[in-house]
């Protein structure tokens, strides 16, 4: 399986600034977990906890990781960033949300077939 999320340019690039003030001995961690306002919200953070089941991949000297469970969720999905003052940051582009919170913390994903 190839790894499930896309990772935009102008990500990648504000990722790389955090990461060198981080330090080596850490991946980038994204995921969902259950909660937030429409159900899942999603999961992007620096952790040194690797889980022998994890996906893995390395994108711009920046290793980057996701539990099985959450690639079903983000399958496609692409990680973006915005400098915008109001709203910006990280964000999903989500093909498998039906729909959002206002925010862009949390998802409701499609129904299954």
């Amino acid at each position: 399986m190839s790894f499930p999320v896309e990772i935009a340019p102008e990500a990648v690039a504000h990722l790389q600034r955090l990461y060198a003030k981080v330090g080596e001995g850490v991946f980038l961690r994204l995921g969902v977990k259950g909660g937030g306002c429409s159900g899942f919200e999603y999961v992007s953070k620096f952790d040194s906890n690797a889980r022998e089941s994890d996906l893995a991949t390395e994108v711009d000297g920046i290793p980057v990781r996701i539990d099985p469970k959450s690639a079903e969720f983000l399958k496609g999905s692409r990680l973006v960033y915005t400098g915008n003052l109001i709203g910006g940051g990280f964000k999903f582009e989500n093909p498998n949300a039906a729909r959002s919170c206002g925010c862009g913390t949390s998802f409701t994903p499609l129904p299954k077939s």
